[in-house]
This record gives structure tokens, sequence and C-alpha cells, in this order.
């Protein structure tokens, strides 16, 4: 997915992994953020986190003089650090975290939670809403029958870290859990430490105006 928002006079982009665009994009029409314009990589790089440094190096060189700022929206999301040493080297800054479900909960938040859920398995909107491509098929459970007790032995429930109060992916949540043999909890995190840190991207006076 590359979703470049097509409005005029955008001061910062935010280069997002596409498992966020939707909740990006509502976050900047719920706010008003005129200033933000948004591109996102792939969301199936979640799966192969060895293209995704060089993936938002691209992004960051094709777009460094169409912005006053960039700013990036991913957690290291499985790269081991080499991310934030592209980062460094581009001069660009992310959101703080590991992955999605930390800073939609709260990386403080989260990190207590993971000392004590090591065997929890953890959804988000957009995992449950794209559950049957992103992890369904992406981890082999639809080849064989017996996928889902190999994949999910150690595990024992289903956390849904919600975005949002939709009862309809409630109840397609507790499905999963079921299909995965797991129990089921729910949790509302709403947009975590991804709405303040967008809030507080800043605002800068422009002399010159810029297309995208």
């Amino acid at each position: 997915m590359d979703t470049l928002t097509k409005k005029t006079a955008k001061q910062t982009l935010i280069i997002a992994c596409g498992a966020l665009s939707h909740e990006i994009l509502a976050l900047i029409e719920m706010n008003q953020w005129n200033h933000l314009a948004v591109t996102c990589i792939p969301g199936h790089y979640h799966h192969r986190p060895a293209l995704i440094p060089e993936a938002v190096r691209s992004k960051i060189q094709q777009n460094r003089a169409r912005y006053q700022d960039i700013f990036v929206m991913y957690g290291d999301c499985g790269t081991g650090g080499v991310l934030d040493r592209v980062l460094e080297e581009e001069q660009v800054s992310r959101i703080e975290g590991p992955h999605c479900f930390s800073f939609f909960s709260g990386n403080d938040q989260y990190e207590t939670w993971s000392e004590k859920e090591i065997t929890t398995f953890y959804l988000t909107d957009f995992f449950c809403r794209h559950f049957e491509t992103f992890v369904w098929q992406a981890l082999g459970l639809d080849r064989r029958d017996d996928m889902v007790d190999f994949v999910f032995e150690n595990y024992k429930k289903v956390v849904f870290l919600a975005q949002t109060e939709d009862s309809a992916l409630q109840a397609k949540a507790m499905k999963i859990a079921k299909r995965l043999k797991l129990s089921y909890e729910y949790r509302f995190t709403g947009y975590g430490d991804m709405k303040s840190k967008m809030s507080s991207l800043p605002i800068r006076v422009s002399h010159a105006n810029s297309s995208v």
C-alpha cells in the first residue's frame, strides 16, 4: 500500500507501516491535522522485517525535499535495531516502541503486560480486520489441519487491543480466539501513544507552498 495524501501545503510527512494507515488517516481527519501527510510501506513487510529499513530510507530520500519534517511511524518491528541505524543516518526520528501493540497500549503499559503475558497473542483492529490474510494464510495455518496446534501450542489467550469500539470487530476477535483454541480478552486502548505523538508533531510557518 502506498497512500500519499493528495492535498497541498502539507508540512510534515509521516512514513508508516501500511497496517497503521487506517488509524493514522482517521486521526488526521478527526483532529483536522491538515499539516500532516502520510505515505505507507506495504503492510505485508510485517512478515519480512529485513525489508523495512531500506524501504523507509527510500521513502525518506524520495520525499525529503518536499516536506519541512519527516517522521516515521514504525516500531522496531523485528529489524533488530537496523531501522534505528537507518533513521540515525537519515536524521529522522520515529515513534518510540518495539511494535504497534506497544504504542497502541502505551509503551509503559505494554512493558508491564509483556512481562506477565508471554503466552498471549495480540490483535489490533487491523490484524483482526485482515486476520485471514495477515495471520491465517501468512503463518500457513490454511495448509494443514494440525498447523494451529503446532503454531499456537504455547499460547494461552488472545487479547484484542482495540483502537475503536466496534462490536463487529469484537465479535470477529472472539471467533478468532475460538478458531485458535485460545481464551479471549478484550482491552480498549484507543490510539495510545500514536495519537499523542502525532498531536505533538510541529506546525511550522511556511513561506512557500508545497504540493503533494
